[in-house]
């Protein structure tokens, strides 16, 4: 198999900071050494501002599972986590995993669209994509991470989508940080 960089977006809006550290405690254990943005916090977007406030991070690491294998794992994490299925219409997500890239994969894969279009629709993504990573190329416009954040705030892309930095820290080290213990 082949190996990838894989980036997944973490999201929670409930006891974030501590499903954070379960989650990638848990991406740790499976996948090795992780590279982890700075966490944001925001207001919901495309959703009630009933539900409260989110808190997103992102997080990088090398893996040969399949798109399917990591979908099917995140799924499972956001289980054993607690998050109920959106059928239940539950409002509180203890923790979302959403994934962003595998590698150079672009297209529909097994139901699952790489790159998913989240990266460049959300602010919440994007900027702490760009800070983890800004001299990465986005896998289908070609443009690095950095300019598709200076490009969205120059064109006010994310208008309304404010976000502020939030203070958390992973094996006692603060983020961004390479962990491989």
């Amino acid at each position: 198999m082949t190996v990838r960089q894989v980036i997944l977006g973490l999201g929670s809006n409930q006891d974030a900071l501590a499903n954070f550290r379960r989650c990638l405690d848990a991406l740790h254990a499976r996948f090795g050494a992780l590279l982890v943005s700075r966490v944001f916090e925001s207001e919901p977007v495309g959703m009630p501002k009933s539900q409260g406030n989110f808190h997103n991070l992102v997080v990088a690491f090398e893996s040969d599972a399949s798109p399917v294998e990591l979908k099917a794992w995140s799924k499972r994490q956001e289980k054993a986590q607690g998050r109920l299925p959106k059928s239940a219409g539950a409002s509180q997500h203890p923790i979302d995993i959403d994934l962003l890239t595998v590698g150079e994969l672009c297209g529909v894969i097994d139901d699952i669209a790489l790159p998913r279009a989240e990266i460049t629709a959300n602010a919440f993504v994007l900027q702490p994509l760009a800070e983890l990573l800004p001299e990465q190329r986005h896998p289908a416009s070609g443009a690095s991470y950095a300019e598709l954040w200076q490009n969205a705030q120059t064109n006010h892309a994310f208008t309304g989508q404010r976000l502020w930095p939030v203070d958390f820290s992973w094996h006692d080290e603060p983020a961004p940080h390479l962990s491989d213990d």
